[in-house]
C-alpha cells in the first residue's frame, strides 16, 4: 500500500515547489556555502557564499524577507552584519547595499567571488534561526543569501559546528561529515538544520526511515512516542496511498513554553512545552501537531495554490486559499490522531465542537470571509491586535470547520462511498503528479464537484467568500449527529472584557464586540479600579460574572490617568456552546458514514 516515488538523487533533482523545470542558469557556476559558529554564546552565525565560474560584471546577493509557510515579511536582512567580498585570490571587491536586503558585489568578471557576513540569531521560533551555547538552529531563508540569477544552481553546504556540538539533523542530502548537497536554492532554504548534542530517535513508516531530533529535555517516553508517531504518520500516508520522500526528519524543540510547527519538503520543525507529554491533552495535542505538519508533505509542499511556488523571496506571495493549505490540514490533524486510535471518538467530537464554537463566537467571523483572511494573512493574521477577534477569522480554524462540512456534504451525496479524502487524492494526483503545478480556486471547486457529484457554488459563495453561518446539524446529520446549544434558553449576562492583573492593577486587554463592556464604552488599556463601589483586584470576576441582563454596573476606571465612571448595562450573552449529540435510531447509512469518518473498525 505504501511506496516511495523517487530515488534520493532523482528526488533532489525535482523542484517540487515550482512550475518550471530545474535547469542550470545561463552562466553555469559552482556554488558553495560554509556555515560556522565559533562563539555560540554570542548568537552569531558566520556565513560564506562562494560562486565560481560566473564571470559577471557584478553579482547581487539577496537575503529573503520571509519564510515559506509563515506568511509575514520578517525582514531577515536586519540581522546581517559585516558583509565583505573578495575574489579567488583574496583581493577585496567593492560591494554596496542597493536596497533593504540586497548587496551588490562588483566582481569585474572574476572567476571566483566569495562573500562573508554574520547573522545575529537569537529568536527561537520555527520560522527563524537561533544560536546559543546549547545548540544552533538554522532556517535557510534567515541565514543564506542567494546570488541572483543562480537560484536554480546546485551547490554544497559545509557546516563547521562549534567544538562542543557533535550532531546535525537535516533533510539535506549528506555527502560527507557535515557536508551536504542541494539541487537549488529552494531546497537549501527549505531544509532546516538542528546542530548540537540532541537525542536522535528513529522509526520506519511507509517503508521509509524517519528521524526524530529531540532538543531539550521532556517528560516523554521515547519508545511510546516513536510508536505513536509511527501510527500517526502511517495514518497520514494512508490518505494519499503513497509517501513521496525517501527519508523524513522531525526536529523537535522541547522548551519551557512552546508551540507550533513549520513544514518543509522532507522535514519539519515542531516546538512544544517540555512537560506537555505528561497529560492526555498535552500528549494528544503534540501528536496532532505531528499530524498537521506531516500532512503538509502532500498539502502545501506538493499540491499547492498556484501563487505558492515558484517563490518570490522578496515580497508577499498572495493567495486566497490558505483556508485549504492550513485549514484543511487542521481538519486532518486531529482526525488522523483519532483514526490512528490514539484518542476516543467522544473526545474527538468535543474537539470538533470546540473549533465550531471558536468560529461562531468570534465576532470577526461575521466580518471577514475566510478567503479574505487567507489573502490578508501578511498584514493581519501574524500581526494580531486587541481588535483582531472583532474583525478577523482564523483561516486555520474556520478552514478546518469548512473541511468538516465539505466532508459531510460529500459523504451524504455519495452514500458514504466517498469523502474529502478522495478530493485530496484527486488534487494530489492531478496537480502535483500529473501537471506539477499549483491549482486555482476554480480547480479546487471543480475537484470537489467531481467527487461530490453536484454543484457547490452556494457553499463557496456563502462560507468561503461570504460570512453566512451554516446549519451545522443539517450537515452532521449525515453521520447521525446533531448539534445542540447548551446556552439556548439561558438568561446569562455578557461581560465581554479580558483583563490582566499586574502590580495590583486590573488592566483591560481586550473587549469583544457586542458585549456589555463593548457597548458600555470600556476600552483596551483602561484600568478598572472599582465595580459598584467595591475596589477590585484579581477578584474582578466576582463582580462581573453571574449578573443578569438588564442590570447595571458602575465601573470606576482610569483612562490615560483620568478617573471616569462608566454605567455599563448588562446585555444578554448570545454566544453559543455547541455540543454534538447522537440521533436516536440512526439509519444504517448514517452509522456507515459515522464509522468511516472516524476510522472505526467495520466501516
Amino acid at each position: 500500500m505504501f511506496r516511495t516515488l523517487n530515488h534520493p538523487k532523482l528526488y533532489l533533482l525535482i523542484l517540487l515547489l515550482s512550475s518550471v523545470s530545474l535547469v542550470s542558469p545561463a552562466f553555469a557556476a559552482n556554488l558553495r556555502y560554509t556555515l560556522e559558529m565559533p562563539e555560540p554564546h554570542t548568537h552569531y552565525f558566520q556565513v560564506s557564499a562562494e560562486v565560481e565560474g560566473a564571470k559577471k560584471k557584478y553579482i547581487d546577493f539577496t537575503m529573503p524577507v520571509w519564510a515559506p509557510g509563515s506568511y509575514l515579511v520578517r525582514e531577515f536582512a536586519k540581522n546581517v552584519e559585516g558583509f565583505t567580498a573578495t575574489d579567488g585570490k583574496g583581493k577585496t571587491l567593492r560591494a554596496e547595499k542597493i536596497d533593504k536586503n540586497t548587496w551588490r558585489v562588483y566582481s569585474n568578471r572574476a572567476s571566483e567571488v566569495k562573500v562573508n557576513y554574520k547573522v545575529y540569531a537569537f529568536e527561537l521560533s520555527v520560522r527563524t534561526s537561533f544560536l546559543d551555547a546549547s545548540h544552533g538552529y538554522v532556517n535557510g531563508t534567515s541565514i543564506f543569501m542567494y546570488p541572483e540569477g543562480f537560484e536554480k544552481q546546485a551547490g554544497t553546504l559545509v557546516v563547521k559546528p562549534h567544538s562542543t556540538f557533535s550532531k546535525i539533523s537535516t533533510g539535506l542530502t549528506s555527502t560527507g561529515k557535515f557536508t551536504y548537497s542541494f539541487p537549488n536554492y529552494d531546497i537549501l532554504a527549505d531544509s532546516p538544520l538542528e546542530i548540537g548534542n540532541h537525542e536522535v530517535y528513529t522509526f520506519e513508516a511507509g517503508g521509509v526511515p524517519h528521524e526524530v531530533a529531540m532538543y531539550g529535555e521532556g517528560n516523554y517516553d521515547p519508545e511510546r512516542l516513536m510508536a505513536d508517531m509511527k501510527r500517526v504518520t502511517e495514518e497520514a500516508i494512508s490518505v494519499f496511498g503513497e509517501l513521496p520522500v525517501d527519508r523524513y526528519v522531525f526536529i523537535v524543540h522541547n522548551l519551557q513554553r512552546g508551540g507550533g510547527g513549520l513544514e518543509h519538503l522532507n522535514s519539519t520543525t515542531l516546538q512544544t512545552s517540555r512537560f506537555n507529554y505528561g497529560t492526555d491533552s498535552g500528549y494528544t495535542g503534540f501528536l496532532s501537531l505531528v499530524a498537521h505538519e506531516y500532512f503538509h508533505l502532500w498539502n502545501v509542499k506538493r499540491m499547492r495554490p498556484a501563487p505558492l511556488g515558484p517563490f518570490n523571496y522578496n515580497e508577499e506571495n498572495y493567495t486566497k486559499l490558505l483556508w485549504v493549505s492550513e485549514g484543511i490540514t487542521s481538519y486532518y490533524d486531529d482526525l488522523i490522531v483519532r483514526r490512528a486510535g490514539l484518542t476516543s471518538a467522544d473526545r474527538y467530537l468535543d474537539v470538533v465542537a470546540g473549533s465550531i464554537n471558536a468560529v461562531e463566537n468570534a465576532p470577526g467571523n461575521a466580518v471577514q470571509p475566510v478567503s479574505e483572511s487567507s489573502f490578508d494573512a501578511w498584514i493581519k493574521y501574524y500581526r494580531q491586535t486587541e481588535n483582531s477577534n472583532n474583525a478577523e477569522v482564523s483561516y486555520y480554524t474556520k478552514g478546518g470547520v469548512l473541511g468538516h462540512l465539505l466532508n459531510m456534504e460529500i459523504m451524504k451525496s455519495t452514500n458514504g462511498e466517498k469523502s474529502l479524502d478522495d478530493v485530496m487524492r484527486y488534487m494530489y494526483n492531478r496537480y502535483y503528479k500529473q501537471l506539477n503545478r499549483g491549482f486555482t480556486e476554480a480547480e479546487l471547486k471543480e475537484a470537489i464537484e467531481r467527487v461530490a457529484g453536484h454543484n457547490v457554488d452556494a457553499f463557496f459563495r456563502d462560507y468561503v467568500n461570504g460570512t453566512k453561518s451554516p446549519d451545522y446539524s443539517d450537515y452532521f446529520k449525515a453521520a447521525g449527529l446533531k448539534m445542540v446549544n447548551l446556552n439556548a434558553g439561558t438568561n446569562i449576562g455578557s461581560w465581554g472584557a479580558t483583563t490582566s492583573f499586574n502590580d495590583g492593577r486590573v488592566t483591560v486587554s481586550g473587549v469583544s464586540k457586542g458585549s456589555s463592556a463593548y457597548e458600555g464604552g470600556l476600552n483596551v488599556k483602561d484600568e478598572i479600579i472599582a465595580v459598584n463601589g467595591y475596589r477590585v483586584g484579581n477578584d474582578l470576576d466576582r463582580y462581573v460574572t453571574g449578573v443578569k441582563p438588564g442590570e447595571e454596573l458602575e465601573v470606576l476606571i482610569a483612562r490615560d490617568g483620568i478617573l471616569q465612571v462608566l454605567q455599563i448595562k448588562v446585555l444578554k450573552d448570545t454566544r453559543s456552546r455547541l455540543k454534538f449529540e447522537k440521533l436516536q435510531n440512526p439509519t444504517a447509512e448514517q452509522v456507515k458514514i459515522y464509522n468511516k469518518w472516524l476510522g472505526i473498525a467495520g466501516a
